[in-house]
């Protein structure tokens, strides 16, 4: 069935398995759905590793090139939304490797100062939620792509272990120290206003769709 003979409603049901399917046998337009679906976690991922908001939207766009470029790879033993989390996270973590700035985090972890806004007098969400960034900013970046897949994205421990490729103890571990860090009475508020944060939509959602599309078409035969 064309792609424009389906409705919204019935794309949207779709899984991400069953999009995966009809791209590779030629629906390259779907490839859409699947960027609507996981284009914020892969840049919260992104930005927590890189730290740049510019550098974490290019490594979002080239996870889903690489990803549709390699769609006959994805074999289905994990789930597709691991498979495409594990690319920007291997993407991210060679942009730092790049840089030189790969550092020894297990030896050392730093003290973060308190980044709440003050009393507590009428503190609203939004400005709790630029709290809880400016934190997650200063985690060393593996305690930081541990907390934004866990607490933020809400990944199960089996799950971002399997992203991230380490053992489900370490993420344990990282998890709680990247916790001790960020203050109890920080993480005690996390989950009403944390996904809130690094907020990845609109406009920026679209452009980051449009240049992948474009790149996809470019290398079309």
């Amino acid at each position: 069935m064309p792609t424009e003979a389906v409705s919204a409603s019935e794309l949207a049901r779709l899984t991400d398995e069953e999009v995966v399917e009809r791209v590779s046998r030629g629906e390259t337009a779907l490839f859409e759905l699947l960027m609507r679906r996981y284009n914020q976690r892969l840049y919260r991922i992104a930005r927590a590793i890189v730290r740049d908001d510019g550098e974490a939207e290019d490594v979002t766009q080239d996870a889903f090139v690489r990803a549709y470029e390699h769609l006959d790879q994805f074999a289905g033993r994990a789930r597709f939304s691991t498979w495409l989390t594990r690319i920007a996270v291997h993407e991210a973590s060679a942009r730092v490797r790049r840089r030189g700035r790969q550092t020894d985090i297990e030896e050392s972890m730093p003290n973060l100062a308190s980044t709440t806004p003050g009393p507590e007098q009428r503190a609203a969400d939004r400005e709790l939620g630029r709290a809880i960034e400016a934190a997650v900013e200063a985690l060393p970046e593996v305690y930081g792509a541990v907390f934004m897949l866990r607490e933020v994205e809400g990944l199960s421990t089996a799950e971002t272990s399997a992203c991230l490729e380490i053992p489900e103890e370490t993420v344990k571990t990282r998890l709680h120290r990247g916790r001790i860090l960020l203050r109890n009475h920080i993480a005690a508020r996390v989950g009403a206003a944390v996904r809130e944060t690094f907020t990845f939509a609109g406009a920026r959602c679209d452009r980051t769709v449009a240049a992948v599309m474009a790149r996809i078409a470019a290398r079309a035969p």
